[in-house]
C-alpha cells in the first residue's frame, strides 16, 4: 500500500509556500519605500542647511575682524580663505561636494574641522540625552500604565495633571529654576560643565563627578518629555482595557494583574514604541537649550555658540547631523512598528 499526502495538507503546504514570496516582496517594497522617503528627506535637509543659515543676520568675517582688529586687506584674505568671496552658486556646489564626502569644512570660531568637533561633542550629548530618554521612557510607561488601568482615580488625576504641567513648562525656564535652587541656593549639585576642575583621577571618583553634573540637566529633560509617553500609554491602556479580548479574559477568571501584564500592556505598547523612536532623535536635537543653560559640552552647546558667530560651517554640520539622526530614528520606528503590528505587514 503506497502512502500519500492528504489533499488538505498538500493544499496548506502549497498555500504557505505561495505566501512566502509575497511576504518577501511586500517587505522589500516596504523597505524600499521607506528608504526612498528617508533619502529624499535627507537631500532636502542638506539643501535647506545651506540656504537657511545664509539668511541669518551678521557677517562672520566682520565679527572675527572686529575681535582681532584686522586691516581691510586681511579681511579680504580671510574672506577668500573661507570661500565667502565666491558667488552663492559656487559656494553651494562646494558645500554639496563637501557634505557628501563628510567634510563640513573648518569652523570659523574654533579653527578646527567641523567633523572633528562634532565627533568630540557627540558622545557627551548621547550620554546626557540617552540617560534622560531611558528615565523618561521608564517613568512615562510605568505611570501611564497605572494611570490608565486606574482611570479617574486620585492617582490618575494627580499623575496626569502634574505631567501636563511639566510638559507645558518651557525647558529653559525649568532649567534656570533648577539651576538657581539646587545649584545656587542649596548648592547640592554643580551649576555647569561635565566635570569639575579638581575631578578625581580614579575611575569611580571621576564617574561620580560626571554623574553629579548630570543630575540637574537630566531631571530637566526627563521632566519635560516623560508626559508624552505617559499620556499616549494611558490612552492606549484605556482603549485596550475595554477590548473584547480583555472582557473574554475576565470571563475566564483571570486576575486583573494577569490581564494587564499579559494582554493589555503588550497591545498598548504598539503606538508608544513608535513615539519613543520618533522622539529620541528629536530629544538629541532638542538638547540645545539644556546644554546651553548648564554649559554641558555637547552638540547643543556647540550649536548655540555657532549661532552667535554666525559660524556657518559649524551650523551646517550640526544641522545636518541632528536632522540625519531624526530621519534615521523615524525610519527605525517604521520598521519596528511593522514588526510589532501584523496589521501593517498585511497592508
Amino acid at each position: 500500500m503506497s502512502s500519500s499526502v492528504p489533499p488538505s495538507t498538500s493544499a496548506i503546504s502549497t498555500e504557505a509556500n505561495a505566501e512566502e514570496p509575497q511576504r518577501d516582496s511586500s517587505f522589500l517594497r516596504y523597505i524600499s519605500t521607506k528608504l526612498g522617503g528617508a533619502a529624499l528627506s535627507l537631500v532636502m535637509v542638506v539643501i535647506l542647511g545651506f540656504f537657511l543659515f545664509r539668511i541669518l543676520p551678521g557677517d562672520p568675517v566682520a565679527a572675527i575682524a572686529r575681535e582681532r582688529q584686522m586691516t581691510p586687506e586681511q579681511v579680504q584674505l580671510l574672506r577668500e580663505s573661507y570661500g565667502l568671496d565666491k558667488s552663492l552658486g559656487e559656494q553651494f556646489i562646494d558645500y554639496i561636494v563637501n557634505v557628501f564626502t563628510l567634510n563640513f569644512g573648518e569652523s570659523y570660531v574654533y579653527s578646527q574641522s567641523v567633523s572633528s568637533l562634532i565627533a568630540d561633542y557627540f558622545w557627551p550629548t548621547v550620554l546626557l540625552t540617552g540617560t534622560a530618554a531611558i528615565l523618561a521612557i521608564i517613568l512615562g510607561l510605568w505611570l501611564g500604565t497605572r494611570a490608565g488601568w486606574k482611570r479617574n482615580s486620585r492617582f490618575d488625576k494627580f499623575v496626569s495633571s502634574s505631567s501636563l504641567v511639566f510638559w507645558s513648562v518651557p525647558t529653559f525656564w525649568l532649567a534656570l529654576i533648577l539651576l538657581m535652587i539646587f545649584g545656587g541656593t542649596l548648592r547640592w549639585f554643580p551649576t555647569g560643565g561635565m566635570v569639575s576642575l579638581d575631578a578625581p583621577s580614579d575611575p569611580l571618583g571621576y564617574s561620580l563627578d560626571v554623574i553629579s553634573h548630570m543630575v540637574l540637566p537630566v531631571i530637566t529633560m526627563t521632566a519635560v518629555i516623560y508626559a508624552q509617553y505617559l499620556m499616549v500609554m494611558r490612552s492606549s491602556i484605556i482603549e485596550e482595557a475595554t477590548a473584547d479580548y480583555a472582557t473574554t479574559a475576565r470571563a475566564k477568571g483571570l486576575k486583573e494583574d494577569q490581564i494587564l501584564n499579559k494582554h493589555v500592556v503588550p497591545n498598548a505598547l504598539l503606538p508608544t514604541v513608535t513615539l519613543v523612536f520618533m522622539h529620541i532623535g528629536g530629544l538629541i536635537a532638542g538638547a540645545v537649550t539644556v546644554e546651553a543653560v548648564f554649559s554641558w559640552p555637547g552638540l547643543g552647546k556647540l550649536t548655540f555658540e555657532a549661532i552667535t558667530g554666525p559660524d556657518l560651517p559649524l551650523l551646517q554640520g550640526t544641522f545636518v547631523v541632528f536632522s540625519a539622526i531624526i530621519i534615521v530614528m523615524n525610519f527605525l520606528a517604521d520598521l519596528i512598528y511593522r514588526r510589532l503590528d501584523p496589521r501593517v505587514r498585511r497592508a
